[in-house]
């Protein structure tokens, strides 16, 4: 059986899987479709969560970022894991025990006010669309390979099977869906990670392997790593970077990730205040199978590249394009790999054509610039191919790809669509509404924002990591802060939380869009990057931390310059709070 019918069978299976699940457990009422009727064991919860939050950032493009820039990029899987950490102990449990359906209902109710659910229902789409951006850029990026056609046209197809089972199934039909999902995309990242630790270290458990001694060199890896990448002119692998970026990012990163709504809502599926906190756990024993490989994935990717493109070594020359490997050719078919002979050799050469101190050495080499362009994120999916492991497990790791963009796809979508039918509608815009309506209306903005986010993703800002942070960063700066002060202060006022949020999301967009380029500033074209002049050097994805400071800082000196909450609503942060009768809690 050829690789393409190999990759049309295991996907088409996965689907079918996932679709078949979502008709098995559709939803029938209001309950199953925002909340799974409130009914999901600790365990599938768990696995759900795992598989809604380790998005095609984390399976297809947080590696390919490692094995890009090396120990700098570890801040992705830092923040990452403690802002899950941060998720399940300080918000999880309590938002579970105040029993609504949506971020925006709590906040709505905690501040006792419309327009402050009106301002967390914007920041929740705005959050969610830009997060789904990069869910869709990963499963095109999947899609164009393994079905071998435009990226684009992989987009489309993506949308259609997230459009099948998510609009059918509501959170009940995603949950499960997600638990099967979770388990493809563990299989397909594990499996092929243990054959390249084997063949590079002869240790089977990556983590491990990642510190083992490199078997063609007897060098530790990593060492091995780092000697050819700088022969390369690029930077030391294992080097560090600006101590205050990189604690900013993780720190954007941490927050964002507590105040991600569609990770948030997971909790409101389970039966008791209890099972929130069992259900986090388990989130993060699943999460930690996925996270601790990442880091070996990344390194092996790294170094098989250039193995491939200088069989005998970085200082030997380079292979002939004519004579490029099969993995090379496939991906070219897809644009996000790319060839230019600039000198006319023949050859490939691929290194630092941007560091100065290298451009003496490749003068005498005869290079005149890097000719090979890779993006990041095909990094993960392309390894089985470069490491030449069998056509199944190449199968596999494409339908794992579309299982880790398409399961956290659906999450986000449903949120949005909860924060539009519930939200809006019922309680704002038709109170009125009858319960089919309301479902009816679900399903239809669910629709409309598929739609919305495919097209935005046929043209991402960054990678799929990259635009990722960039929702991580929004989160930070105008959710999270209200869901803090929301549960660990009876003195913020509507008022304060308000504008406290308005200034979070404001600011935060501003300086997105200012040096990314999004709009038509300074006479840029729309996603042309500008100079990096950023502010006190922090770059855009490191921004979150800043616009939370200042949401912190206005919803405070506001709160503290107006009225305090009414009394009920103070008893009622302290009966959020106080873990009165958390274990037998049922329909709270």
């Amino acid at each position: 059986m050829d690789q393409y019918t190999l990759n049309l069978l295991v996907i088409g299976l996965s689907f079918a899987l996932y679709i078949g699940i979502a008709i098995w457990s559709r939803a029938g009422s209001t309950a199953e479709f925002y909340a799974a009727n409130r009914g999901v064991h600790p365990v599938l919860n768990g696995m759900a969560t795992a598989a809604d939050w380790m998005s095609a950032a984390s399976f297809i493009s947080m590696a390919g970022l490692i094995a890009a820039v090396g120990y700098g990029n570890s801040t992705y899987l830092m923040g990452w894991t403690g802002g899950y950490v941060l998720l399940a102990l300080l918000l999880a449990p309590y938002l579970r025990k105040f029993g609504k359906f949506t971020v925006p209902q709590f906040i709505g109710d905690r501040f006792y006010s419309q327009t402050a659910r009106l301002v967390a229902v914007i920041c929740l789409i705005v959050i969610s669309v830009t997060y789904v951006i990069g869910q869709m850029t990963g499963a095109g990026v999947a899609f164009s390979r393994f079905l071998e056609v435009e990226s684009s046209t992989g987009l489309w197809i993506a949308a259609a099977v997230v459009f099948a089972y998510a609009v059918l199934g509501g959170m009940k039909g995603i949950t499960y869906t997600q638990v099967a999902q979770y388990v493809v995309l563990i299989i397909a990242y594990t499996i092929p990670a243990i054959f390249i630790s084997m063949q590079l270290t002869g240790n089977p458990l990556p983590p491990l392997g990642l510190f083992s001694t490199h078997e063609g060199s007897g060098l530790p890896l990593l060492t091995k790593l780092d000697q050819v990448v700088t022969e390369l002119g690029f930077s030391q692998y294992t080097g560090q970077q600006s101590i205050l970026n990189m604690t900013l990012f993780t720190l954007s990163l941490m927050i964002g990730t507590a105040g991600l709504p569609h990770v948030i809502i997971r909790f409101f599926t389970v039966p008791r205040v209890s099972d929130a906190r069992w259900s986090a756990g388990w989130a993060l024993v699943f999460i930690a199978l996925l996270y601790l490989t990442a880091p070996a994935v990344g390194a092996m990717a790294r170094l098989n590249i250039i193995n491939t493109i200088f069989p005998g070594g970085p200082e030997q020359p380079a292979v002939e394009y004519s004579q490029r490997p099969d993995w090379m050719k496939n991906w070219e078919v897809t644009g996000l790999l790319k060839f230019e002979d600039k000198n006319g050799d023949g050859r490939i050469e691929y290194y630092n054509d941007k560091n100065p101190a290298f451009a003496d050495q490749a003068t005498q080499r005869g290079w005149s610039g890097n000719e090979l362009e890779i993006n990041n994120d095909i990094l993960v999916l392309a390894n089985p191919e470069i490491a030449q492991l069998p056509g199944w497990v190449i199968a596999l790791i494409a339908a794992g790809g579309l299982a880790a963009a398409l399961s956290t796809a659906a999450g986000l979508l449903l949120a949005i669509s909860s924060s539009i039918s519930h939200d809006l509608i019922k309680d704002w815009l038709v109170p009125g509404i009858s319960e089919k309506n309301e479902l009816l209306t679900a399903r239809v903005a669910m629709a409309g924002a598929i739609l919305v986010a495919t097209l935005l993703g046929l043209n991402p800002p960054g990678f799929a990591a990259q635009t990722v942070a960039l929702a991580f960063g929004l989160a930070a700066a105008t959710i999270f802060p209200a869901l803090m002060m929301g549960i660990f202060s009876k003195r913020i006022n509507s008022l304060g939380a308000t504008l406290g949020m308005i200034t979070g999301l404001v600011v935060t967009c501003l300086y997105l869009f200012m040096y990314l380029g999004w709009f038509f500033i300074k006479g840029t074209n729309m996603l042309e990057p500008l100079p990096e002049n950023y502010l006190f050097g922090i770059p855009p994805t490191a921004f979150g931390p800043i616009g939370a400071i200042l949401n912190f800082a206005v919803a405070y000196f506001v709160s503290m310059a107006t009225e305090e909450p009414p009394e009920a609503v103070q008893e009622l942060v302290e009966s959020i709070r106080v873990p009165r009768g958390a274990g037998s809690a049922t329909s709270h």
